[in-house]
């Protein structure tokens, strides 16, 4: 039996968490979170959203990575 709990995102897409983190950290920044091709290596959200819905650990960080950064954003 899976015991993880999956993070409350409230409606958040994959879309708008990959645009939120790309317009705000930048590509570079997600590649040294989440080093994935899709965000190294001519990154777009079309290709990051392809390979993010077909890999579940790496969604799992990029969602990761946005709950973090989002609520670091908040304390500051």
């Amino acid at each position: 039996m899976n015991t993880t709990k999956k993070p409350n995102l409230g409606g958040i897409t994959l879309e708008m968490m990959v645009t939120q983190l790309a317009e705000q950290i930048g590509w570079k920044a997600m590649g040294d979170a989440v080093p994935i091709r899709c965000f190294t290596h001519e990154p777009s959200i079309k290709s990051s959203l392809k390979f993010l819905r077909r890999t579940p650990w790496a969604r799992e960080k990029v969602e990761q990575l946005y709950l973090d950064h989002a609520l670091f954003k908040n304390i500051t």
